[in-house]
């Protein structure tokens, strides 16, 4: 069970209510689970995707370790503006794919 952090960004109160529920907000706005199932881990985005295609305002973004993923890190995006991992004459870097373009 890998960690998770979820960060939110001017988003609804019930947000930030619902994500204390299940997760330790250890900043503002900034939530950790240290051993969060794959399980868990899908339901809770999937509230949270349920509450933001309701009132789509602000954005969400969800890190979790994932082997199978680029960089060994998993990402969820909801709101704008969404990032991928790539890889850079060996250095992984985020960028906006908003302004992506071939490299």
């Amino acid at each position: 069970m890998p960690l998770a952090v979820i960060v939110t960004r001017d988003v609804a109160d019930r947000f930030r209510g619902f994500l204390s529920s299940v997760m330790l907000e250890v900043a503002p706005t900034v939530f950790v689970s240290p051993r969060m199932s794959k399980g868990v881990r899908g339901r809770t985005w999937q509230v949270l995707t349920d509450w933001h295609n309701a009132e789509p305002r602000g954005s969400l973004v969800m890190v979790w370790r994932d082997n199978n993923e680029t960089g060994g890190v998993g990402l969820a995006h909801l709101g704008e503006p969404p990032r991928e991992l790539i890889e850079i004459d060996g250095m992984w870097v985020a960028r906006s794919r908003r302004h992506a373009r071939n490299l």
